[in-house]
């Protein structure tokens, strides 16, 4: 008993001297909060956007590396890096000294074929004018059968002459061809419209093309870009074919392209133990703004709102009776709060659906930025902020 009623001493003397002690503290924050200033803000009308942010080079949709199908040395380069070409254009010639001794042999051995051709043609001309007067005779009995029999065998083996001249022939045709075409590869034309984005050689250096053929040029069609943007493994699932892609680049990081995503490519990159995945992104350059190898800071559009209300993130709070936002109080340096209903929200944004009119004034926080509330993050989960003055709270 004497415990209890030492208890309940204890217990009464705590309410007698703490209730002034809190009262005095009570009054003291009510005069802090009509005293405080808050940073405002006003709902405007605006657009929104969700978006996965990753980064990407640009690089031509198509491009082709110009070689050499012969040996020699590069006689002429008719272009330069940088040159706009035509395809039938000509780029380059080597050294065709070798390739026209060439053809001069082949046409050569072609003439004398052909005449090799014509003298056994006159000759199996004569072999049959022969035996049909050796068969005139031997009906006579004037040539003997051996006499006939020889002239019948002349025949046959003219014709087989003829045949394989006529067989060389066309062996030496078919080499004088293979010249020509050989000749014709010392030139070098393009086989596309472009640009010239690379030249690899110079006058005077001597291509090798026995094992492969030597690159000597890069043409490239730089009217039509692909952007190879690189996503992390945590955006990836969060994009989807023909998704609306707005980038810039580094050098003027204010001035938009606008696209959609093509594919996402299968196989990662693995760099670090960081994952990222390909995406391909094909863009229009007829302007021609846009360069092979810019760096790019690419945003895949998940979700957007135009010409919607907002306000900034800040000046709303989520409760478990739903949304509010913070708006000045009735009195002056007092605030109070309003349930709202939001749709898309961003890292600085928020749309408000209903519950605001355009120009109402919203309280973002105050001026000496101190603050404990839970407030909205972007992905709707409650992130730990200061209060924004005053024993009442939010």
């Amino acid at each position: 008993m004497a415990i209890l009623r030492f208890t309940l001493k204890c217990v009464l003397w705590s309410i007698t001297l703490g209730s002034p002690i809190f009262a005095g503290w009570w009054l003291y924050q009510d005069s802090q909060s009509a005293s405080v200033s808050w940073l405002t803000d006003t709902v405007k009308t605006g657009s929104i956007e969700i978006t996965v942010p990753a980064t990407g080079t640009l690089e031509p949709s198509n491009y082709v590396d110009v070689g050499a199908q012969v040996s020699g040395q590069i006689k002429t380069l008719h272009v330069s890096e940088g040159d706009v070409v035509k395809k039938g254009q000509l780029l380059a010639e080597i050294d065709a000294t070798v390739f026209e001794t060439e053809v001069k042999r082949s046409r050569a051995s072609l003439l004398s074929q052909k005449a090799q051709r014509d003298q056994l043609v006159a000759q199996l001309e004569l072999a049959e004018s022969q035996l049909e007067r050796d068969r005139r005779l031997n009906a006579r009995g004037a040539v003997s059968d051996d006499s006939l029999k020889q002239s019948e065998t002349d025949i046959v083996v003219q014709r087989a002459k003829l045949a394989a001249t006529e067989a060389e022939l066309q062996v030496d045709e078919a080499a004088l061809e293979q010249d020509l075409i050989t000749l014709s590869y010392s030139q070098i034309y393009a086989p596309m419209d472009g640009t010239i984005t690379s030249v690899e050689v110079r006058v005077g250096q001597t291509l090798n093309a026995s094992q492969s053929a030597p690159t000597l040029m890069t043409i490239s069609d730089l009217s039509h870009m692909t952007l190879r943007a690189n996503v992390s493994e945590a955006d990836i699932q969060r994009l989807s074919p023909d998704m609306p892609v707005r980038f810039s680049t580094l050098g003027n990081p204010n001035d938009f392209f606008y696209s959609s995503l093509e594919k996402v490519l299968p196989t990662p990159l693995v760099n670090n133990d960081v994952v990222l995945y390909q995406v391909l992104i094909k863009v229009d350059n007829e302007a021609g703004h846009l360069m092979d190898g810019m760096s790019t800071q690419v945003f895949f559009i998940e979700a957007q709102a135009k010409d919607v209300l907002t306000i900034p993130l800040a000046a709303i709070s989520e409760r478990p009776r739903g949304t509010v936002a913070f708006i000045p109080g009735p009195d002056s340096g007092s605030r109070a709060t309003t349930p709202v209903k939001v749709g898309l929200k961003n890292r600085t944004q928020v749309e408000i659906v209903s519950g605001l009119s355009l120009n109402d004034s919203v309280i973002v926080g105050r001026e000496n930025g101190a603050s404990s509330e839970k407030s909205i993050s972007l992905t709707g989960s409650s992130s730990s902020r200061g209060p924004m003055g005053g024993r009442r709270g939010f």
